[in-house]
């Protein structure tokens, strides 16, 4: 695939597995290797060496996915690996100084050997630091990671590792188990307020795939003393009695999910480890873990690349019209750094304060971005185009991490595009907040369109099933997860064209909904058009009402997105085709609920996918056992809040409606959120009326953008 992306032409808590600790120093009850086998648990167990230098304290197994829905031009790989972090903590009495020079093996190998004969994709091990070394206080932990490629290094699989830990009488032996998890973090967010980029709460969600239940004891952040010491980490007092439990007694039943929200105070923006205590119903204790980057998490939506290009009589960026237009599609974050005429208009009745946009780019130079001036504007670092394509050449993930690495010490959360499916799961791990780009009509891509034979065995070119989409997303979620995951969606694009017969360049209306839809219902917590260019916007005027239906909807729904974690995909099948794509993304304040159509079929002459009338359909989702039966459940879009027959049972709520294309509903037991949503929507309405400018449905409004565009000469 050849991206069009600008930048490209230019050139498991999964169950963070728990470790058998035979050191007595831990701090921390050790847990016995019965424990775990009565649990059913993977275990990874840590034996010290003599001297007891490094304890191991945790292991975090995210085991490879790969999606065998995805169809390729060539044979799909499903030897699956997987992302280890180890948690290591210096048992000694004395500070432990690992350069990089240390020798560190592993099955006898050092990292170097292990990506030179591609066992591993990338590793942050010592000796990827360079001139750095590791200093390590008596009582700290520092996290190291490996990407093992292919199922050597995967799943039920172990490795010895040995740190020639300077002045020991031998290297220190760590046995590691590689095993599938039963308990993990499966969404950690940092939540924050506005007026600070400091986040001051932690939400975290908990799965428990083991035969009995586990209540949620208390929880811990490992935080450096400073950003340039983020590698050493010292412990932070357990909390226990402030945290806010859903279900409220903090039991997490065999098979069913958990969690907690916890203020925890002004964070600094730099990693941590968080540590979660659970114990079983004898009070015997199991600790899983987390590793990444504090940021406050919000819903940013980007317009792309909307500055500058060719035959335009002035740049987009400094028109108040071009503004007021993506503000009415609720974008407030672009591809841009600073730029003269726009960035700097920052008085009372400046441009940027009156419409401000979040950088996200290379954030170059560092010591500028990162000053508490411009953090506030900052979304994320994002420097390194599509790596997996790299102009032609995929760029090693090694080298990907490396170049990543100079943002460590900062304030500044990195973001990589991911491109293909097949092969990213070689580059999960290396951002803080990764995202994939991906278009299913008339658009570049990575699979093969005429592979799919969605829609009984007839093959097109031009288009490929919008639900891979969500296949898509779930599968960079559980890859990064516990971190929060973006993705970019279609929106119009002036210059694509001509694909298998298609004369429509862009996404129709609903093409464009659904593509967003499957990626929030998997849910993400960003969500970038590509590309709101000014020719572009210009291009497909039908796709700006539909752009702001959807972010209308998303600012009345992001605390749902934010402190939420996706809990149950479903595919459901009417006389053996597919229906409905459903899923649940639930949090403490209730649950959102999508029915994403299938029914829908290609058009053989204008070469779009065609959606039919509502439907009659009875809608079935389970719910996590916290939630319970919510007090309230309707059905929320951009134009109200609708009452729908329903009825709960068994964790499970059933609805009966009239619909098609997007269905959203809100179970809760908030009281009074039904009104709240409703007020919400109409405050973001009379913002969207307030801005006097509608090019979607003013055709005068439309002439003042295209006015900007130089038309070639006939």
């Amino acid at each position: 695939m050849k991206s069009n992306h600008p930048h490209q032409r230019k050139n498991h808590e999964l169950p963070k597995t728990p470790c058998h600790r035979v050191s007595p120093r831990s701090g921390i009850t050790a847990v016995s290797v019965g424990v775990f086998t009565a649990f059913c648990l993977a275990f990874v167990s840590a034996m010290i060496a003599s001297g007891d230098e490094l304890a191991c304290e945790g292991v975090h197994v995210i085991p490879h996915v790969q999606s065998k829905e995805m169809r390729y031009r060539n044979d799909t790989d499903f030897s699956l690996g997987a992302r280890v972090e180890i948690f290591l903590r210096n048992s000694s009495a004395e500070t432990l100084t690992i350069p990089a020079s240390t020798e560190i093996r592993l099955r006898g190998r050092t990292p170097e050997e292990l990506l030179r004969s591609d066992q591993w994709a990338w590793h942050d091990l010592p000796s990827a630091w360079g001139d750095q070394p590791l200093q390590l206080p008596a009582g700290a932990m520092t996290v190291w990671s490996w990407n093992g490629k292919r199922e050597d290094w995967g799943t039920k699989t172990e490795a010895e590792m040995s740190v020639a830990i300077s002045g020991a009488n031998k290297p220190v032996r760590l046995p590691i188990r590689i095993d599938e998890p039963k308990v993990w973090l499966s969404a950690v967010t940092y939540l924050g307020h506005s007026e600070n980029v400091q986040p001051d709460a932690v939400i975290f969600h908990v799965v428990n795939r083991t035969s009995g239940p586990l209540r949620l004891d208390a929880c811990r952040l490992w935080l450096p003393e400073s950003g340039a010491n983020w590698r050493v980490l010292r412990p932070q007092p357990w909390i226990k009695d402030l945290l806010k439990r859903f279900p409220a007694d903090g039991l997490i039943p065999a098979n069913e999910r958990g969690g907690a929200r916890v203020a925890v105070g002004p964070l600094p923006l730099t990693y941590a480890a968080f540590e979660v205590r659970l114990v079983d119903t004898s009070g015997k204790p199991l600790t899983i873990w987390s590793h990444q980057r504090i940021k406050r998490e919000v819903f940013d939506i980007s317009g792309g690349w909307v500055h500058g290009g060719k035959g335009l009589t002035r740049q987009p960026i400094e028109s108040e019209a071009f503004h007021k237009t993506l503000r009415r599609i609720y974008v407030n974050t672009a591809h841009i750094m600073d730029i003269p005429g726009y960035t700097d208009q920052t008085g009372p009745d400046g441009l940027y304060t009156r419409f401000p946009l979040k950088y996200f780019g290379s954030l170059l130079p560092i010591e500028h971005y990162d000053s508490d001036a411009i953090l506030p504007r900052i979304h994320a670092v994002e420097s390194l185009g599509e790596p997996q394509y790299g102009g032609g050449r995929p760029v090693p993930p090694q080298d990907c991490w490396k170049a990543l690495s100079i943002y460590a010490p900062t304030r500044l959360p990195t973001s990589v595009t991911h491109s293909e499916e097949r092969v990213w799961r070689f580059y999960a791990g290396i951002s803080d907040y990764p995202h994939y780009d991906a278009y299913r009509v008339t658009a570049p891509s990575a699979d093969s369109w005429s592979k799919y034979d969605r829609w009984q065995g007839q093959r097109i070119r031009w288009g490929a099933p919008l639900e891979t989409i969500g296949e898509m997303s779930r599968s960079l979620r559980e890859l990064n997860r516990p971190r929060p995951t973006a993705y970019w969606s279609q929106g119009p694009h002036h210059d694509w064209n001509g694909y298998g017969g298609r004369k429509r360049g862009s996404p129709t209306p609903d093409e464009l909904r659904l593509q967003a839809y499957h990626a929030l219902a998997s849910r993400i917590t960003s969500l970038y058009w590509f590309n709101l260019s000014l020719r572009s916007v210009s291009a497909f005027p039908d796709l700006i009402e539909p752009m702001t239906r959807v972010g209308r909807e998303i600012r009345m729904l992001e605390d749902y997105y934010l402190e939420g974690d996706a809990t149950s995909h479903q595919r459901v099948l009417r006389d053996g085709q597919p229906d409905w794509d459903l899923d649940v993304v639930a949090g403490p304040r209730g649950a959102l609920l999508f029915a994403l159509d299938l029914a829908y079929a290609p058009d053989p002459d204008e070469r779009v996918f065609r959606f039919g009338p509502p439907r009659d359909c009875t809608l079935r989702f389970p719910l996590p056992a916290y939630i319970g039966a919510p007090s309230d459940l309707f059905r929320v879009d951009a134009d109200g809040v609708t009452s729908v027959d329903h009825r709960f049972d068994a964790n499970a709520v059933e609805i009966r409606d009239c619909v098609s294309r997007v269905a959203i509903y809100v179970a809760t037991g908030e009281p009074g959120e039904r009104e709240r949503l409703e007020a919400l929507r109409q405050t973001l309405i009379a913002g969207e009326n307030a801005l006097g400018f509608d090019p979607g449905r003013n055709p005068e409004d439309l002439a003042v953008l295209r006015e900007m565009i130089v038309k070639k000469p006939d």
